[in-house]
């Protein structure tokens, strides 16, 4: 049973005396309006809330890196505003437990999902910005993602580790890395690979479901040696 909207309109500071229906209508997944014959669903909200995300951590970012160029502000928020990372912040917040979701779909995992969830927190953010105005909305964003996110450069590292890898590698010794299959195990419908890059004479290895994953693992392994070890 989702937990009352009380507790929820407490927890992102949603004004006294404004109307619950914005907020029930953003806490609606599409199959629970179809499974009660709504005109409704949060799907609207979304489409704001993602508006509303975009200029309030352009703004914040603006503000927090005075000296960072076009092209990294805009790598930084695409890594704030991903699926991931917004998906994490309703878990944080517990939003889940207040969607209201379709039998069947609630029954196949639907909202546990990140994508349900990063939805949900759009529309919980647009609801919050049509009952409280942006200023309101803006507040609750920064103040969340510097709360979970402190470090929104290291953002980029976890989210493309392999364009971070390839970037510092390029600035500081003009080369590319290099990946290679090192090993592939496991039964073939989950098989599991280990690519291995190399880079400057290092080498670091990871692991995953598919190549691509697997050189994520690698060139994120070798970022944390390279943090570690390199001033």
């Amino acid at each position: 049973m989702p937990q009352s909207i009380d507790q929820l309109k407490k927890l992102i500071r949603f004004p006294e005396g404004q109307p619950d229906e914005v907020l029930r209508e953003a806490l609606t997944h599409r199959s629970y309006a179809v499974e009660h014959e709504l005109d409704y669903d949060n799907q609207r909200l979304e489409f704001l809330g993602d508006a509303v995300l975009e200029i309030a951590l352009s703004e914040y970012l603006f503000a927090r890196y005075p000296h960072a160029d076009e092209g990294v502000l805009t790598r930084m928020r695409a890594a704030l505003a991903c699926e991931g990372a917004i998906a994490e912040l309703a878990r944080k917040l517990g939003l889940g437990e207040y969607l209201l979701i379709g039998k069947g779909e609630a029954e196949s995992g639907g909202a546990r999902r990140e994508s349900t969830l990063a939805d949900l927190f759009e529309a919980v953010t647009a609801a919050l910005h049509q009952a409280a105005g942006f200023p309101a909305a803006r507040k609750f964003l920064v103040d969340l993602f510097a709360e979970y996110y402190p470090d929104p450069m290291a953002m980029l590292e976890v989210i493309n580790p392999k364009g971070a890898l390839q970037e510092f590698s390029q600035g500081r010794w003009g080369e590319h890395p290099a990946y290679s299959v090192f090993r592939i195990s496991g039964p073939e419908h989950q098989p599991d690979f280990e690519v291995e890059v190399r880079l400057h004479r290092l080498v670091a290895t990871g692991h995953g479901t598919g190549r691509r994953t697997a050189e994520s693992a690698a060139a994120g392994n070798l970022l944390k040696y390279l943090r570690d070890h390199l001033e």
